[in-house]
């Protein structure tokens, strides 16, 4: 009986244990990450795979990531027409921006963008392993990092940033293509790619909070009574706008380090109206495309049947020759 008690006082101390270390490890993390306090300048397309998953693509077609991003810009992608089964070939992906432009960081300087992408490949598609890829393609690699979405062996869909946008306004994936003559759950035919790729810091964190890229308002009309301005040890300067309602009430508009107050006390303002100016520059754009993986067996029909097809072609013309000569030769006769 004392042995039973003995051993489940242990497992229960052992079970108490691991939660406290899970506590800990947790309350760590969320103090130190940048979920917890968003402070980077940076993109970064896995709080995408932290808020979502299982797949960076919704039901409707969008990509996750202007959930964030909420200005549009233009991403393209270029791949192969077509591709040979177990082949390799590179999908660039393109996050085109003005780099002569800066944006401000989280605690208001100014900073060069970063850029990120995700790709989604059909399934079978994966990324080429190294003994696989050429030296002239790793060379158009580069240093890049691509981080897989999810764990799973199928996963064929790739993350890659924050990467600086100087250096790397086009990405270049290293694709191998599937060979259905090996799994036959794939087939030969047409299949969409999907990308997405963002410039620059979003507007909206995945907590929920605005960050300070943003255009800030004010939510009462009213007159400006008051702007107090704060620098901290960093020269960032933030502010407070009090604005005072016509039933006497006083609304406290809190505006972080970055953007750029546009307004003055002793101004006249209506409930919504902008108090700074829009200091975002980046933005998110999709691209959504199709390649064909093509079976070698019917490349080599079609080319046969060009080729009958010419030589009848050439048959025709040296038999249509041919009587003519005759015809030619019965008259002169």
């Amino acid at each position: 009986m004392r042995n039973n008690c003995t051993t489940r006082l242990s497992r229960l101390f052992k079970a108490i244990s691991k939660t406290l270390l899970v506590a800990i490890a947790t309350v760590t993390f969320f103090f130190t990450s940048d979920l917890a306090l968003p402070q980077a300048a940076a993109a970064y397309p896995f709080w995408a795979q932290a808020a979502y998953p299982e797949t960076p693509r919704e039901p409707t077609g969008r990509i996750v990531c202007a959930n964030c991003h909420l200005a549009a810009k233009n991403t393209d992608v270029e791949v192969p027409q077509s591709v040979l089964p177990d082949t390799v070939f590179k999908a660039v992906v393109k996050i085109p921006y003005d780099t002569d432009v800066k944006q401000v960081g989280a605690d208001g300087s100014k900073v060069g963008l970063n850029v990120g992408a995700v790709l989604m490949l059909p399934e079978g598609f994966k990324l080429a392993p190294p003994e696989r890829i050429s030296e002239e393609l790793k060379e158009e690699v580069g240093d890049v990092y691509f981080q897989p979405y999810t764990q799973q062996e199928d996963n064929s869909v790739y993350l890659v940033g924050p990467l600086p946008g100087e250096q790397y306004q086009e990405i270049v994936f290293p694709i191998l293509s599937p060979n259905p003559a090996v799994d036959k759950n794939l087939h030969f035919g047409k299949y969409g790619v999907y990308v997405g790729g963002n410039r620059g810091r979003g507007q909206v964190y995945p907590t929920g909070e605005n960050s300070n890229n943003n255009v800030f308002t004010t939510s009462a009309a009213g007159t400006i009574t008051k702007i107090a301005k704060e620098e901290d040890d960093s020269g960032a300067i933030k502010y407070a706008v009090d604005v005072q309602t016509t039933e006497g009430e006083t609304v406290t508009t809190s505006i972080p380090a970055g953007p750029e107050l546009i307004v003055s006390e002793g101004q006249e303002v209506a409930a919504g109206e902008a108090l700074t100016n829009n200091p975002n520059v980046g933005g998110f754009g999709q691209h959504d495309t199709e390649i064909v993986l093509q079976s070698a067996g019917r490349v080599r029909g079609l080319i046969a049947f060009v080729a009958l097809v010419m030589m009848a072609q050439i048959m025709l013309v040296l038999k249509k020759k041919q009587v003519e000569k005759v015809q030619a030769a019965e008259m002169n006769f």
